[in-house]
């Protein structure tokens, strides 16, 4: 990390990324997801990282956040642990062929593409409610599907730098026919190696604050249980409700990205 993107160290530092990770770890037990669409704005705005420095740190930090969440869901037996090894292993390998095809894909095209897809996952979302006694199933078909599942969130992780929750939980949900709680328990999951593989190459790149990242990861621990906690108690179309409007939150995001990157051609 270079001098002119460090930031600058100190009280405001270190209470901003404090509460940066409290934010980040409730919304990742609520709603099974890494926290990095949180982490990386915030960053960026408030402490003026560089947007790769933003996504490395955010990376570093998921990884004791979800190992958190996981507990918390496993505790109340909604983590589909063979199902999440599968994901996880197609997601490290589809990175790998995000980020290769990273230089070569028009960025705006492909965030116009996932804003759509949001859109269609969100209008679904009212329509198709979990049932909390739905379980995944693991057979020949089921496991492939999620092989192919994890390989796509991982593409798209590589290509967007989105991460592995919101592509996971409603595809788990909506194509698999799994519990809510489930579909988020087995995301956290299956986060843990993809964030750790990640991290160890943004560290050989210098694209971490390890500093920042762990303040950011022990914050959220301690919110994480929290959320998981908050989701167990929320009726399922309630939990429907407020993950669409989280993926709302997530689309105008991207497609205020798409927009910028047009105009900066």
């Amino acid at each position: 990390m270079t001098s002119s993107t460090e930031p600058r160290r100190g009280t405001r530092f270190v209470i901003t990324c404090i509460g940066v990770g409290l934010l980040a770890g409730l919304l990742s037990g609520l709603f099974g997801v890494g926290g990095g669409t949180v982490i990386v704005p915030l960053l960026v705005l408030i402490l003026r990282f560089d947007q790769r420095l933003a996504a490395g740190t955010s990376l570093a930090a998921i990884v004791p956040t979800a190992s958190v969440g996981v507990i918390s869901y496993a505790v109340h037996g909604s983590v589909a642990w063979i199902p999440a090894i599968i994901l996880a292993v197609g997601a490290v390998i589809g990175a790998q062929i995000g980020t290769w095809l990273l230089p070569k894909v028009s960025q705006t095209a492909l965030r116009w593409a996932f804003v759509a897809f949001l859109v269609v996952v969100i209008a679904s979302l009212f329509f198709i409610i979990p049932s909390r006694d739905a379980e995944l199933e693991l057979t020949w078909l089921s496991g492939t599907g999620l092989a192919v599942l994890g390989v796509i969130t991982g593409i798209l992780a590589g290509l967007l730098g989105v991460g592995g929750g919101i592509i996971v939980v409603p595809a788990l949900m909506l194509l698999f026919g799994t519990s809510d709680l489930i579909a988020k328990g087995t995301s956290l999951l299956m986060m843990i190696p993809t964030a750790i593989s990640g991290t160890v190459g943004n560290l050989r790149r210098k694209n971490v604050d390890l500093r920042a990242a762990a303040m950011i990861g022990i914050a959220a621990c301690t919110t994480t249980a929290l959320g998981a906690w908050i989701a167990t108690l929320v009726d399922p179309f309630v939990g429907n409700v407020l993950f669409a409007a989280f993926l709302v939150f997530i689309s105008v995001q991207m497609a205020m990205k798409a927009i910028r990157g047009r105009h900066q051609r």
